[in-house]
């Protein structure tokens, strides 16, 4: 097993200041009520040169969201918050915000190093590309 630890981060836009995380506040800070984790659908799809790993999270922004790859483990976390304007009180909503939890387990043959990330209109799209020695290849006999 792998000791090697990879953080991967969505820059898509204006990067955050230097030190800070979207999830996590200084230490004095009053403790906030746990939010319940919701899961984000995910679609996987495997083509010729990896999978296509898409998960639906709509409303997040770059700065919202957190991928980090740890012990062959894959993990998506993202923080939403309410579109509604400030002191509105939503009446209808079609899609739940929160924290969004997800967490896969890869196989070696995924190649961790080429492993990228994008954001765009709430969709997340990971492709994990296949390791070289994963590759379907076809060995010539020699006589």
């Amino acid at each position: 097993m792998s000791t090697e630890h990879y953080s991967i981060r969505v820059a898509v836009g204006k990067p955050a200041a230097p030190g800070t995380e979207p999830h996590v506040g200084p230490a004095s800070e009053p403790a906030q009520e746990p939010r319940a984790y919701l899961t984000p659908p995910i679609d996987i799809h495997e083509g010729p040169d990896g999978l296509i790993l898409e998960a639906d999270l709509p409303g997040a922004s770059e700065n919202q969201v957190r991928i980090q790859l740890e012990d062959n483990v894959l993990t998506l976390h993202a923080t939403i918050t309410s579109p509604a304007p400030e002191g509105a009180r939503p009446l209808h909503e079609e899609y739940h915000v929160g924290d969004f939890y997800r967490s896969f387990i890869l196989s070696d043959e995924v190649e961790r190093s080429r492993i990228t990330a994008e954001l765009r209109n709430g969709v997340l799209r990971l492709l994990l590309p296949k390791a070289d020695r994963a590759k379907t290849r076809r060995i010539e006999i020699k006589s």
